[in-house]
C-alpha cells in the first residue's frame, strides 16, 4: 500500500518558536487561521501529534465544525479523522483529552513501551510497535496499510523535525505570527538535523498569503525552487 501524504502544520512566531516557556499556551494563530486548521484537518485522513504535544497541550484534536464533520460523513467517512500519537517510552496518561473525545485512536511505540502503553490505553486505542527504536518509515507504512491516504502532523517540534529530516513530508503548512518570542528555553518548530540537500537547497514555495495579521507560507520540500 502507498504510503499517506504528509502534511506538517504549525504557527509560529517570527523567530520560529511555537511556544514560550510560560504555563499558559501561547496562542499564535487568529480566530481565521484556526477555521484554516480546522479545515485541512476535515481533508485528511488521520492527524499526528507527539507526546511531548500532548503532555503540555493536553488537546482534543477534532474537526470543531458541525458542518465539514457532516460533510466528511456524506463522503463516506468517519466523522472526525484518525488520532494517532508517537511515544517511545509509553509514558502516556490515559486520562488525556485525546483518549476521551472524537473517533479512533492510534499509538505508535516502541517494543520496551508497547506493553505499558497497551495496558495504560485498554480499550482507548490501538498500540503499535514499530520495533526497537520509533521508525517513522514503517509508522507511514502501517498507516498506508489503514487506508490512510493524507496524515497531517501538527507537531511538536521533535516529530516535525523527524519526518522532515527524514525526507517524509510532502507539504509544510506554516503560519507566522506577529510575535517574537525570544525564549531560548521555548520549543521551536524545528531542531537541529541533517535535512535533505543541506542548507543550500531551496524548497518550492507554493502559497503565500496573509490570514489577518498571519501569514501562511506553504512550501513543497520534496520539489526544488524554481525560482
Amino acid at each position: 500500500m502507498p504510503r499517506p501524504y504528509v502534511l506538517l502544520s504549525a504557527a509560529t512566531s517570527v523567530d520560529g518558536y511555537l511556544d514560550d516557556s510560560s504555563a499558559e499556551r501561547l496562542l499564535l494563530s487568529n480566530s481565521a487561521d484556526f477555521d484554516r486548521v480546522d479545515q485541512v484537518r476535515a481533508e485528511s485522513d488521520a492527524i499526528l501529534i507527539g507526546a511531548g504535544t500532548m503532555r503540555a497541550d493536553n488537546p482534543r484534536l477534532l474537526v470543531n465544525s458541525a458542518e465539514r464533520r457532516a460533510a466528511r460523513v456524506s463522503a463516506g467517512k468517519p466523522e472526525y479523522p484518525l488520532k494517532v500519537t508517537v511515544s517511545a517510552s509509553g509514558n502516556l496518561d490515559a486520562d488525556f483529552k485525546f483518549w476521551h473525545h472524537g473517533g479512533e485512536k492510534l499509538a505508535y511505540t516502541t517494543d520496551t513501551g508497547a506493553e505499558k502503553l497497551r495496558e495504560r490505553l485498554a480499550g482507548l486505542a490501538d498500540v503499535v510497535s514499530t520495533g526497537a527504536d520509533i521508525d517513522f518509515g514503517r509508522l507511514l507504512d502501517d498507516l498506508g496499510a489503514r487506508g490512510v491516504e493524507r496524515l497531517m502532523v501538527e507537531g511538536g517540534g521533535q516529530i516535525h523535525t523527524a519526518f522532515l529530516s527524514q525526507g517524509l513530508a510532502d507539504e509544510i503548512h506554516l503560519a507566522i505570527a506577529p510575535l517574537v518570542v525570544g525564549d531560548p528555553q521555548a520549543p521551536r518548530f524545528l531542531q537541529a538535523a541533517n535535512y535533505p540537500g543541506g542548507s543550500t537547497r531551496r524548497m518550492h514555495l507554493a502559497e503565500a498569503r496573509t490570514i489577518g495579521d498571519v501569514v501562511l507560507l506553504r512550501y513543497l520540500p520534496k520539489q526544488e525552487s524554481n525560482a
